[in-house]
């Protein structure tokens, strides 16, 4: 770890190692240390690190050019992808505007969705619907609809925080993720809250097919998205698939509500869509939105890198790999073997409380007492704890709170869809390592009683 001063700040003083290299699933600092990438970075490196065919890809757009202002060019590279893009999604799902980010494609998607309003005379359709806890990006607006507490509370003040319902944790409700009555009830709530705010006044209603950091990869209960979808569609609210985390292949399907056959109005895509060769992301939407909106006078909106020739020319090649070597069946199998792993390490972890997830998108939670679903003391600071003691041994893994920011630990393993069953072999032994030594440290807290 570099002891020289750095002129960069991010989220705390925390300081790492200095990264020299990466290839496939490995990372290597300037000391040679390896690390597995067991989290893809933040869930974003859904090929893995430096693909020659990705790279080559660039090499070309550049010799070609590296900007072309939307306004005075359209490219090839930005057609390619938005065609590529628009294939993958359900049907009629087929109109792309690119962005450099997940925030700036949330912001984009509700704003294309109040623009519709406004083009078909529902004026009064405003108020964006959300779950908490959820996460959808930290710009104002995309933090509008965001239900994490630490990261939201302070900016209440400068921004119009959106109406919540409740995410579908059923694990921590006592309730039956795999039957239908489960999902109803969740569902229920979105409905009733449609009511109580006035079905006139509801734009949309936003959430992850599968749960990103904010819940630790929460999968919807039996019913559920198909129950939300009919509701939607009974009054009028558009509904926005955030995939940012979820799509490229991650869950196992190129769209994570793939997995339900689900027909949203809007996609949001980014991280695994170009997988952190470049900044990039996008939203995909039905081709009659964008038609009411463009016939009203245009899309008010817009950053200066919207389809970037170099981002969309690695967009195209990730999802040229992505099929070429099969990752999105390969997320599914792997997934399989990795979750397996995971519930053998909580079957000899007591720590362990549940396990979770859908594809190469897993974590487990952390907990006092797994039957009880006790969360362990928030002082502990359980997940940043296990998380440097797994970096120390040479793994990466990605954390956060489960419950509201606030309390609960969950650890997201989420490798790279290349992975063989030798990575999920050091995977699953590293955190058992890891697992053992923060049990011996956390031991006496966890033993006083509360």
């Amino acid at each position: 770890m570099t002891d020289q001063p750095s002129h960069l700040f991010y989220q705390s003083r925390q300081r790492r190692p200095v990264l020299d290299q990466a290839r496939g699933v490995y990372m290597w600092d300037v000391d040679g240390k390896r690390y597995l990438d067991g989290s893809s970075g933040a869930m974003v490196c859904n090929i893995g690190h430096s693909n020659e065919r990705v790279l080559d890809a660039m090499r070309r757009q550049m010799e070609r050019s590296t900007f072309g202002y939307r306004l005075h060019f359209e490219t090839e590279a930005s057609e390619r992808l938005a065609a590529r893009t628009a294939a993958l999604c359900p049907e009629d799902v087929n109109r792309v505007f690119f962005v450099s980010g997940g925030s700036e494609a949330v912001e984009s998607a509700i704003k294309l969705a109040r623009q519709h309003a406004l083009a078909t005379g529902q004026g009064r359709r405003w108020k964006v619907i959300s779950r908490s806890p959820s996460y959808h990006g930290c710009t104002l607006g995309a933090l509008s609809i965001t239900g994490y507490a630490p990261l939201t509370d302070p900016f209440v003040p400068m921004m119009r925080a959106m109406p919540k319902v409740p995410a579908p944790r059923a694990y921590l409700d006592g309730l039956d993720p795999d039957d239908p009555a489960t999902g109803a009830h969740y569902a229920a709530m979105l409905e009733r809250r449609i009511l109580e705010e006035g079905p006139e006044t509801v734009l949309a209603f936003m959430l992850e097919p599968v749960g990103g950091a904010s819940t630790g990869a929460l999968v919807p209960p039996e019913g559920y998205m198909e129950a939300v979808q009919a509701i939607c569609r009974q009054h009028g609210v558009l509904l926005i698939m955030d995939e940012v985390m979820t799509g490229a292949g991650r869950t196992g399907r190129f769209l994570a509500g793939d997995h339900w056959a689900m027909a949203p109005d809007i996609v949001v895509l980014s991280k695994g869509f170009a997988a952190g060769y470049v900044p990039l992301g996008a939203i995909a939407a039905r081709d009659r939105l964008v038609g009411a909106v463009l016939d009203a006078g245009g899309f008010l909106h817009g950053f200066t890198y919207a389809g970037n020739p170099l981002a969309c020319a690695a967009g195209a090649a990730v999802i040229d790999e992505i099929e070429r070597l099969g990752l999105v069946r390969n997320a599914e199998v792997m997934g399989g073997g990795l979750r397996g792993r995971l519930e053998g390490l909580m079957a000899r972890h007591p720590l362990i409380g549940d396990v979770r997830g859908r594809g190469l998108l897993l974590a487990f939670e952390l907990m006092a007492d797994p039957v009880r679903k006790t969360p362990l003391p928030a002082h502990l600071n359980a997940h940043q704890r296990f998380v440097d003691i797994a970096f120390e041994m040479g793994l990466i893994v990605y954390s956060r709170r489960s419950r509201d920011g606030i309390k609960g630990d969950h650890i997201m393993v989420c490798p790279p869809l290349i992975v063989t069953e030798t990575h999920l072999d050091e995977i699953a032994e590293t955190l058992d390592a890891a697992l053992a030594r923060l049990s011996d440290e956390i031991a006496p807290a966890v033993a006083e009683p509360s």
